[in-house]
């Protein structure tokens, strides 16, 4: 079973308290980004992996799918998505990513938002969600950027010109890493982005689409410590597609 630490009180205490959990997708900094990869939903089965508080499953029913499914492992997520009016459209699910078992030819538009990095058995996964679409279907997602899951410690140093740069950790070898964010021994799952883009094509999807993000000029005036992120994209966003 995948590491299930959004159940985890202390950390869970700490994690709706972060802007993206307070304010939803506005408070996503990648989200309009990530938008853009999503085709129209109109009339479409829309599919969120990792669904946490629901703020994509709403959006998707406002931006027209007919049908959403919510899957997400921990308790507290789901309850928190509850607390929202009910859509009768919407569908809430408990399940471990990692043994997820999905319909054939069920769904039109797979997402997953800063979930799959936490996953071991990735390319399993992939392989279901492929199934699971229907021809012409896309999958779109986003994880923590490998060289955010490559450090083991993720402090500034300095360079021998003074500049601050991040310290990465073996990049090439991947596996496990641990990491204590809002609580200690977080496991993610540290893989580059060749490994990702190969899980997928490997599967049979066809790649779309691909953007290391980091914040543009507006946000960061907005946002002044985002600037660093320039140096290090935070995120990496991808769009495959299901051609037959």
């Amino acid at each position: 079973m995948a590491q299930n630490i959004y159940d985890d009180p202390d950390f869970f205490k700490e994690y709706i308290l972060l802007p993206r959990q307070v304010r939803g997708l506005d408070g996503a900094p990648e989200w309009d980004d990530l938008r853009a990869m999503i085709p129209d939903l109109n009339g479409s089965k829309f599919l969120d992996l990792g669904c946490g508080f629901g703020w994509t499953c709403r959006w998707a029913r406002e931006a027209g799918a007919k049908a959403v499914h919510g899957i997400d492992l921990s308790q507290n997520m789901l309850s928190k998505a509850k607390e929202f009016p009910e859509d009768p459209a919407i569908t809430y699910q408990q399940a471990d990513l990692e043994s997820l078992r999905l319909s054939p030819l069920t769904f039109d538009v797979v997402f997953s938002s800063l979930a799959l990095h936490y996953l071991v058995k990735l390319p399993e996964l992939v392989a279901e969600v492929y199934k699971s679409l229907n021809p012409g279907g896309a999958f779109v997602f986003n994880v923590e950027h490998p060289t955010w899951t490559a450090p083991r410690n993720p402090k500034f140093i300095l360079d021998s010109e003074g500049r601050n740069v991040w310290p990465l950790d073996s990049y090439l070898s991947e596996g496990p890493r641990v990491t204590n964010w809002l609580a200690e021994g977080v496991v993610k799952q540290h893989r580059t982005i060749s490994t990702y883009l190969t899980i997928f094509l490997k599967a049979g999807f066809v790649l779309a689409a691909i953007d290391e993000w980091g914040p543009t000029v507006e946000q960061i005036k907005e946002f002044p410590d985002w600037s660093k992120t320039r140096d290090r994209p935070p995120f990496l966003l991808v769009k495959v597609i299901k051609t037959s």
